[in-house]
């Protein structure tokens, strides 16, 4: 009988986790990147209701009027005068995005097309008023 001797040295089984990781790490970055965020007006609005109301995938910019004639864009409450910028804003950092207002059926239909003359103003034009499909 032969007796095996080691010279000392003990291997380890192990798993290499590296390999793992940068395959997580690179799909977390892809999901990051190609996500696209929703950006909600900031207030509930009593929408009028519509027979001829679609969906609008592409409605990144939202604009809330409220039945008092208050306008709200990314939860915060501006002025009128104030769109034009806002709605620059908010393009820039989406240059696809359309426009999505979310009129009360209180609100006033001239607030409203303030606000519609304020987006075209900024440079947008696919500007859509939400209802609600009966």
């Amino acid at each position: 009988m032969r007796r095996r001797y080691s010279n000392g040295a003990q291997e380890e089984a192990g798993i290499d986790m590296t390999p793992m990781l940068d395959i997580v790490f690179i799909m977390l970055i892809f999901f990051i990147v190609t996500t696209s965020f929703i950006k909600e007006a900031g207030i509930d609005v009593n929408r009028p209701t519509a027979n001829s109301a679609q969906v609008v995938k592409k409605g990144n910019i939202m604009i809330a009027v409220s039945d008092t004639g208050a306008v709200w864009i990314d939860k915060r409450r501006v002025e009128v005068g104030a769109v034009r910028a806002n709605v620059e804003r908010l393009k820039a950092e989406n240059p696809e995005g359309a426009v999505v207002i979310q009129a009360d059926k209180e609100a006033k239909s001239g607030i409203v097309v303030e606000v519609m003359d304020q987006v075209r103003l900024a440079g947008v034009y696919s500007i859509s008023i939400s209802a609600k499909e009966q």
